[in-house]
């Protein structure tokens, strides 16, 4: 799976990533065996994605570019405070009908109390 890295702590060697699937985030804990990789915000990874204990994490992580999503941490730490709009299907919910001549149930359904001939 592809991600970027959208906060890092070097000296933990802890990663949180926003995967490509728009799922949950991911963590990154890099241990001894995984000194190579440097992770920083804004970075593209490539990962190996795991489930341990109803938690997303991403496993042997390779940089594909480095820095090149610096911004957007912040870009949608904004959006999240932004203002919201409501959506257009949102604002378009209620319809308003013309008003019609009031008929009776059995004048709607066409339905006779009389009985019928037999």
């Amino acid at each position: 799976m592809y991600g970027v890295v959208l906060w890092s702590d070097k000296l933990d060697r802890k990663a949180v990533i926003w995967c490509e699937d728009h799922g949950d985030l991911a963590l990154c804990r890099q241990d001894d065996t995984q000194l190579g990789v440097s992770l920083d915000a804004g970075d593209w990874i490539e990962f190996d994605l795991e489930t341990a204990r109803h938690q997303r994490v991403a496993c042997n992580p390779r940089l594909v570019a480095e820095g090149v999503y610096t911004t957007l941490p912040e870009t949608l730490s904004s959006a999240a405070n932004a203002p919201r709009q409501p959506s257009r299907r949102a604002r378009n919910s209620v319809l308003s009908f013309p008003a019609r001549e009031s008929l009776s149930r059995d004048e709607r359904t066409g339905i006779s109390e009389e009985p019928a001939p037999v």
